[in-house]
């Protein structure tokens, strides 16, 4: 989808393929990101995402779907029946108030019942300092792995520079970069997420700092950096959502 001239990288399903490596990146050492979440229609991943509370995953609002998600926590192979695997379904969406098709671009996701935190499925933190322009970080996910609409079926990562916001500002020109965003480029030219991989974690010395939004007509293009919406910048509603949300009926 495009909106003037940025594409989101949105939840578009396709068919996996073993072997192959998301935009640049590799394959994760087998449950090593155990926050990472799948997020399915008819057995078929859609969207990334993160468990931020035994009950509650972060992901992007334009994810959001008419139907429910189904969770998949806990794998590493998208096709395979792994042992590690815990599934639950969403009772509710609840994409931030003043998301508007680009900014605060943020969602939480209710299960239906509490995740086992266990070696495979387990929270992580939510980074609340500032992100250093340079930094290094990591982001994962199942989504396209050669800008060809072909999902992975490991899960991938990828090294990720942060840059500063004039840097990504400048880079983007007309595409507002506002400051509850984060921009960030891999190591190398074309390396980055892709669709698929929207609502996905950049992970930032162990916790998460950013869900993937929106990139540019390429993935991993450096002249259209990465964009994720900052963590931080949402961490009050983020919390206040979680410990007030009720129980589903």
């Amino acid at each position: 989808m495009e909106i003037g001239s940025i594409v989101l990288v949105l939840s578009v399903v396709y068919y996996g393929a073993e072997g192959s490596h998301i935009v640049g990146g590799r394959d994760a050492v087998p449950h090593s990101r155990p926050y990472v979440a799948s997020l399915q229609q008819r057995g078929r991943h859609g969207c990334g995402g993160l468990l931020v509370k035994e009950d509650f995953v972060l992901t992007a609002a334009h994810c959001q779907v008419t139907v429910p998600f189904t969770v998949v926590l806990g794998g590493d192979l998208l096709a395979a029946k792994e042992p590690t695997k815990q599934t639950f379904t969403t009772v509710r969406s609840i994409p931030h108030p003043n998301y508007d098709g680009h900014a605060n671009d943020i969602m939480l996701l209710r299960l239906n019942a509490k995740a086992n935190l266990t070696a495979a499925v387990q929270l992580i933190p939510l980074q609340r300092g500032r992100l250093r322009a340079g930094g290094n970080c990591i982001t994962a996910g199942w989504g396209d792995i050669g800008d060809n609409n072909t999902l992975a079926n490991r899960l991938q990562e990828v090294n990720v520079t942060i840059l500063s916001q004039r840097r990504c500002r400048k880079t983007w020109g007309a595409v507002p970069i506002t400051r509850s965003m984060v921009c960030g480029t891999g190591v190398d030219n074309f390396q980055g997420f892709c669709s698929g991989d929207s609502g996905g974690p950049l992970v930032c010395d162990g916790a998460a700092a950013g869900v993937v939004s929106f990139s540019g007509r390429r993935c991993g293009d450096p002249r259209t950096p990465d964009v994720y919406t900052r963590i931080s910048s949402f961490t009050d509603w983020i919390v206040n959502v979680i410990n007030n949300e009720p129980l589903a009926v």
